[in-house]
């Protein structure tokens, strides 16, 4: 029997074929090599199914998880890639959180590595990511999120860890900043990991997932696939990890960011811009779910004023812009559907009050974090004129 590895690297992929080889490729150069890659296609029109169709059928046979999977999914190792892959075939697009959810659950790994189709990961990124888990003796890290680096700009960070103000917004730290800036080139604890490039440990999954019916997807072969509710289906996409992160913290699990991970992202490869109408209204109605589920009521009510001053302002913004109709709707879909977020909300425990105050003292942290991102930002761009 084959040795489960260490790692399974999960991309999920929707109308992804053009960069798909370029993900393989960076990750076949990976000087860690215990990992096999499970590719779930959230039912993708553009090619990809093909060719990952074109990948099982290179393989001799199919086989029930020969990856540490507990899928019966194709896998391809040797000449082209020299890593196991298994792949999952869904009939529709279930969202990022449906997507990854489903891997989650297939794969059997002590560590899982989320990778969109559309990065190239250095050739250390998977060692990085994984020492931190390793060092870790306590085992209370539940992610290691990489620095991302803009793949078409590779002097500009993409991503620095995810950050989350009083502003009840949630940022990429370091975005659009010189790869060289010190404070981003030291490891630190973060809010929020990316889930477009970050590791987890497997375990804490288990103990954080949200206790509500599990969802089932459907396969192209017409088999139902499990997918635990590690991540909200309720966001689809957006704010997810954040969300994810939040619940990891209120449980005591830390979060850190890891500069020796490097992997170039394109960005907005999927959703084909930073701002679309699809994108801003989803973020909107995610944002008013991340708050109602992960804030306990003092925390909520503490917070409310800045959240409420934040909601103006984005609101300002996207006027702006050209999206304030998306945003209004989103916002008010987000109140108006809060029901369902009710079996998930957080309630406050006497026994977890300091992990609440540093929680509260990371969002003050954050905000002072975000000012400051903000203001080099606008001198930079203000030195371009």
């Amino acid at each position: 029997m084959q040795k489960t590895p260490k790692v399974i690297v999960i991309i999920p992929n929707y109308n992804g074929l053009k960069f798909m080889d370029q993900c393989m490729n960076a990750l076949a150069g990976q000087t860690y090599t215990d990992f096999a890659v499970l590719i779930v296609d959230n039912g993708s029109k553009d090619g990809s199914v093909e060719y990952l169709k074109g990948l099982a059928a290179e393989t001799e046979s199919v086989s029930s998880a020969p990856s540490g999977c507990t899928s019966q999914t194709a896998e391809r190792e040797g000449a082209s890639y020299g890593f196991p892959i298994d792949i999952i075939l869904l009939k529709e697009n279930t969202g990022f959180s449906g997507a990854v959810n489903v891997g989650i659950s297939a794969a059997k790994s002590e560590y899982v590595v989320l990778l969109n189709n559309d990065t190239e990961a250095q050739p250390g990124y998977l060692k990085a990511l994984v020492e931190p888990f390793e060092r870790d003796r306590h085992k209370k890290l539940f992610a290691v999120s990489p620095k991302m680096v803009q793949l078409y700009h590779q002097d500009l960070l993409d991503d620095a860890g995810d950050g989350y103000n009083l502003f009840g917004w949630a940022f990429q730290r370091g975005v659009g900043q010189s790869v060289k800036t010190p404070k981003f080139n030291h490891r630190t604890d973060v809010f929020s990991a990316c889930a477009g490039a970050a590791a987890y440990r497997r375990s804490v999954f288990e103990e954080i997932r949200l206790n509500r019916e599990n969802e089932e997807y459907e396969d192209l072969d017409g088999r139902l696939w499990p997918a635990h509710s590690y991540f909200d289906p309720l966001h689809f996409a957006y704010l997810e990890d954040l969300d994810v992160c939040f619940r990891a913290r209120i449980h005591g699990y830390r979060v850190m960011y890891e500069p020796t991970s490097v992997v170039l992202h394109v960005g907005s490869g999927t959703s084909g811009s930073k701002y679309n109408s699809f994108k801003v209204k989803l973020a909107a109605r995610n944002n008013v779910y991340l708050n109602y589920k992960n804030m306990p009521l003092l925390m909520l009510l503490l917070n409310l004023p800045g959240i409420f001053m934040g909601v103006i302002i984005k609101l300002g913004f996207f006027v702006k812009i050209g999206f304030g109709k998306d945003y209004i709707k989103g916002f008010m879909e987000g109140i108006r559907t809060l029901e369902k977020c009710r079996p998930h909300k957080t309630f406050f425990v006497p026994q977890r009050l300091l992990t609440y105050l540093g929680i509260e003292c990371m969002l003050i942290r954050d905000t002072f974090s975000y000012i400051q991102d903000f203001a080099v930002r606008q001198a930079a761009k203000l030195g371009k004129k």
